[in-house]
């Protein structure tokens, strides 16, 4: 290509320049489509059981603004400082950054925003008049406590029937202190009788209390758990030295030292397992864990399992028992047969299938039996709703007896877990409200899903996933202190960095900085404001936006724009 020297400005050719602004030429009319600011849904938000919206109170706590993050997430989840410890976070498996490097926190930094409201005490804030509906709940297990708290929110008198000295259920009884700690239970049951929910303790529904003496209240929410554990179903198993899971940890749980012998076999692979088997190890035993599948299919969460690990509990693998022997009435000794993998079952899981001929014995002197918990629902006089061994509902918990909802391990929707359970109790709320003629439901408009395709990471470097700090195992395998610690401010506020916030526009000023027209600028609120009269709808916005909070939309009047950034 020629180069060309100008030695004067005569000899330079004619160049076009304005003395005046661009903004005189309205280019925007060359446009045929143009971009519009549209808040999608993160995919975490998605994953999340309660419904908690972690975009806007992870922001809120970069702001370190941590009182207003937590009732960001008690607006769905009345029990941040639990779920932060014994959650099994499926919105972290929904994390766009997983594939990316690792997956967000999550609920450790739910943990965080808990523990730095400790000292708040939430006073009630009713979202709504006080109405004069009375709803009974039956049981105060999570289920329970998230109803009522929802419940009180929306200005009803609630009031829970708990059949034990103390509220919490499987929450008290059935979670050892190294996972959850009884005072930050006490404080978000204290948080929640704040909002006006009245706890009735020792009140067992067909004991001390009537059923009929529910007849007085306008709805009644079942909500009793599964808190009797299943039986193996084999020979000997009522032998001296075996125990339920639930039992097991409802004596620990209690302040009593159940008497168990020195060789500790659990049998099952769920949570309830992996505790009492933990649980067993810091009373100074030996632990070993028989499953029936292989660790990839079984249920506990992961994290459980490998701190069992480190705590030296052993895992035997595809096995199952078969029948229970001793002498004089004490176990001395399991026989197991092996098992091998086949289809698929209902659960999605392989079904494993019997060997012939792999009969074996391990001899044992404590064996806890942890294969599943079930309701007890004897209390009901309404016979004909069960189906199997829980309650069956519809999608709104309405059980069929108008007035009578249930929900969480009761009934036919669960699937075991805290924040399940979490949910269960707030939809319920929800349907309740619906029943006695305050609200219609609304479906509304689901927002689009943000996919991990959609971020563009160029402006994320790749970092590593926050350790979260824990105690020595020398020190956890022999005492019940809580295992993991809480992150502190800095560890958390890193974290929270880490995060796309997907779908969510946070002002990053990336899009005002690459439009070519310098259409876009700031109103006096800070929010952006687009020029449409000189943007040409070329997309660098759109493209460049790190979060897909932008959208390019087909060019058509401003009532249709407005319509589409509203949505």
């Amino acid at each position: 290509m020629a180069k060309y020297k100008y030695t004067t400005v005569e000899e330079m050719p004619p160049l076009a320049f304005s003395l005046e602004s661009t903004r005189k030429i309205p280019t925007g009319s060359w446009r045929h489509v143009r971009p519009v600011y549209k808040n999608k849904t993160s995919p975490c938000e998605v994953g999340c059981p309660a419904g908690e919206k972690i975009p806007e109170y992870f922001e809120l706590l970069r702001q370190k603004r941590y009182e207003e993050a937590w009732y960001k997430i008690l607006e769905d989840n009345p029990l941040p400082g639990v779920t932060g410890r014994v959650c099994y976070h499926p919105c972290e498996g929904q994390c766009n950054r997983k594939p990316y490097d690792e997956g967000v926190a999550i609920h450790n930094i739910e943990r965080f925003v808990a523990d730095q409201n400790l000292r708040n005490k939430k006073l009630p804030r009713v979202s709504e008049s006080p109405k004069s509906e009375k709803v009974a709940i039956i049981g105060s297990g999570p289920a329970g406590l998230s109803c009522a708290y929802q419940l009180a929110r929306k200005g009803y008198h609630a009031v829970i029937y708990e059949a034990d000295h103390e509220p919490g259920g499987m929450l008290r009884y059935g979670i050892p202190d190294y996972r959850l700690p009884k005072k930050i239970l006490d404080k978000e049951i204290a948080d929640i009788e704040s909002t006006g929910v009245e706890i009735r303790p020792d009140s067992r529904i067909g004991g001390s209390v009537a059923w009929s003496e529910l007849e007085k209240y306008d709805a009644v929410f079942v909500a009793v758990g599964a808190m009797r554990s299943r039986k193996m179903d084999v020979p000997g198993e009522d032998m001296k030295g075996v125990f339920t899971g639930v039992d097991f940890l409802w004596e620990i749980n209690n302040g009593d030292v159940p008497k168990i012998g020195r060789n500790v076999l659990v049998v099952g692979g769920g949570n309830t397992a992996i505790d009492a088997a933990r649980t067993a190890v810091r009373l100074g035993k030996k632990a070993t864990i028989l499953y029936r599948r292989t660790r990839t299919e079984m249920p506990a969460v992961p994290e459980e399992i490998e701190e069992a690990e480190k705590e030296g509990v052993r895992f035997e693998f595809l096995v199952a028992p078969v029948k229970v022997t001793g002498s004089k009435g004490k176990v001395s000794r399991i026989e197991l047969m092996r098992m091998k993998l086949g289809e698929p079952d209902a659960s999605g899981r392989r079904k494993p299938v019997p060997v012939k001929g792999s009969n074996f014995q391990v001899a044992a002197d404590t064996i806890i039996s942890a294969i599943g918990e079930e309701p007890d629902l004897s209390f009901l006089p309404y016979s004909f709703l069960k189906k199997g061994v829980r309650l069956f509902v519809d999608d709104d918990y309405s059980t069929g007896v108008p007035g009578i909802f249930a929900g969480g391990d009761a009934a036919t929707n669960p699937n075991g877990t805290v924040v399940n359970a979490i949910r269960a109790g707030k939809e319920a709320a929800t349907s309740i409200d619906e029943f006695l003629g305050w609200r219609t439901k609304s479906n509304g408009t689901p927002h689009e899903v943000v996919r991990p395709e959609d971020v563009n990471t160029f402006y994320f470097p790749h970092e590593s996933r926050v350790k979260v700090p824990r105690i020595p195992v020398a020190k956890s395998k022999t005492g019940f202190h809580e295992v993991n610690k809480t992150l502190s401010e800095a560890q958390a506020l890193d974290e929270a960095d880490r995060c796309f916030t997907c779908g969510t526009c946070l002002h990053c000023d990336v899009c005002m900085t690459f439009c070519p027209d310098v259409a876009i600028s700031k109103d006096e609120s800070g929010e952006y404001v687009i020029d449409y009269d000189h943007c040409k709808g070329c997309g660098i916005c759109v493209n460049e936006c790190p979060r897909e909070a932008m959208e390019l939309v087909p060019e058509g009047s401003r009532e249709e724009v407005e319509e589409a950034q509203q949505v």
